[in-house]
């Protein structure tokens, strides 16, 4: 049973049942309750090819003991038409309601008010992890020489950091406000024609992120998890970031991870079991001989707690079975994932570092038409198109739906219908391998032929 017989004005289902969610798991009936949101501007043609997309699948993985059940819920351009909302109630207590929902590409409102539907969103239902598998497929056009070494899962912090909101414009009487109370409090100067943005990082918004991609790559066998960040310079909110990472990572993963440095610690230990703590603080941090007492000190005992607390389990070689924990600095990790992207495999980052480098890895391996996405928290997951609206393509069916179909593939995996996903991520690598494909990559295809969205959807529920 649900709590309300309909949402935005539209009747509930009566032939589905909604997905629970109990003792930290969701628990998915054979016909769930999907709410979907069509999108803005190109998200009515590439939904309706996707969602022909999904239904095939389903049909042909379960022959009809399985199904999902559609429900349109309204955000966006289609909300304030009907209702004069841009994001009405009745839409986030039906997602709450239904735990699981997908969406097409939403706009952001002109004129003041919501700042961004998605942002907005997210943190309502605090969807804390931004997840972005990026992967190649064989024949994609790329601008690289190896798209095929790319393939990254990047889990994005999702509420916090300078997505946060907490900012004021130049000239107003709020920024004025805080630039004299930072002044005269804090004895920090700020130009008084500055607009202020405030970038707060938790120890909750980290761990919770951290704890998922670690979580991640354990299950499926990823063999890093990479903390990104700018810690360097933001030593106490990114550089938080990264201190808070490896102490969530060591304290609830212990038996399955271990973090560079150990890496090198033990492994010192295994080449020459005779080595000092002292001998081998000198290999891990070299010129430490040249140091501060004090700082040798401190390497000394990192070194003798890291063989106290995990030589045991970690030790003869053990650790090279373990999910390996290191960080790297923003910047580093831009150059990286261009010229050795075989070399990462699960990047946790804050948000703003996540958003840059997401759509870095994805102009890689076709662009963002190629790139999935889900929002994911602990009691609800929406899943998304990751690329804009662009209008002026609407209801000309030629927008390459990849994007939306791919997060539907993250849906059926997170749903536990693995099937269907897989039926759906091969059939699109064969109609890409058979050259036929949206306009897009048609162009950079020689010999390519070019379909319309709808005519790609059909081409890939043939391959099923």
């Amino acid at each position: 049973m649900t709590s309300k017989a309909s949402y935005n004005g539209n009747p509930v289902p009566t032939n589905g049942q909604k997905i629970e969610f109990k003792d930290g798991k969701f628990i998915v009936p054979d016909r769930p309750i999907l709410p979907y949101i069509e999108g803005d501007g190109i998200g009515r043609d590439i939904w309706k090819a996707s969602k022909r997309v999904f239904d095939a699948a389903v049909k042909k993985a379960y022959g009809g003991k399985r199904e999902i059940v559609w429900y349109e819920v309204f955000t966006g351009e289609k909300a304030f038409e009907k209702f004069k909302e841009w994001l009405p109630q009745d839409t986030i207590d039906a997602i709450k309601e239904f735990r699981v929902a997908i969406k097409g590409p939403l706009t952001t409102p002109v004129g003041g008010g919501i700042r961004s539907l998605n942002v907005t969103l997210r943190q309502i239902l605090n969807l804390y992890a931004c997840v972005r598998p990026v992967r190649y497929f064989p024949g994609v056009p790329s601008p690289v020489v190896h798209p095929e070494r790319m393939n990254i899962v990047i889990f994005r912090e999702n509420t916090e950091d300078v997505y946060s909101g907490l900012e004021w414009k130049q000239g107003t009487p709020e920024a004025k406000k805080l630039i004299d109370y930072i002044g005269k409090e804090l004895g920090k100067t700020i130009r008084p024609d500055s607009g202020i943005g405030i970038k707060p990082i938790s120890i909750t918004g980290t761990e919770q992120l951290v704890r998922r991609a670690v979580e991640f790559a354990v299950k499926n066998k990823r063999k890093m998890v990479t903390l990104v960040h700018k810690g360097n310079i933001m030593k106490y909110t990114e550089g938080a970031f990264r201190d808070w990472g490896y102490e969530l990572a060591k304290r609830e993963f212990r038996n399955q991870i271990i973090t560079e440095r150990e890496s090198w610690i033990i492994d010192n230990k295994d080449k020459n079991p005779n080595l000092t703590i002292e001998q081998n603080a000198a290999m891990v941090e070299p010129g430490l001989d040249f140091a501060a007492d004090a700082f040798k000190k401190d390497i000394y005992a990192e070194v003798k707690a890291a063989l106290d607390a995990i030589y045991s389990t970690h030790g003869n070689g053990q650790w090279k079975q373990k999910v390996m924990i290191n960080d790297r600095i923003a910047d580093s990790i831009f150059q990286q994932v261009l010229t050795r992207a075989d070399e990462y495999s699960v990047l946790a980052t804050p948000n703003l570092d996540g958003d840059y480098l997401s759509d870095a890895c994805a102009a890689q391996v076709g662009g963002l038409g190629m790139a999935p996405g889900a929002n994911i928290g602990d009691e609800y997951a929406v899943f998304e198109a990751t690329h804009g609206t662009a209008p002026k393509y609407a209801d000309r069916d030629v927008i390459n739906p990849t994007s939306v179909i791919m997060s539907g593939c993250m849906m059926f995996e997170f749903m536990g219908w693995p099937e269907v996903a897989a039926i759906i991520d091969n059939s699109i690598a064969k109609t890409i391998q058979q050259k036929k494909v949206t306009y897009d990559l048609e162009r950079l295809m020689p010999g390519a032929t070019k379909l319309k969205t709808s005519e790609y959807a059909g081409a890939i529920i043939e391959n099923m």
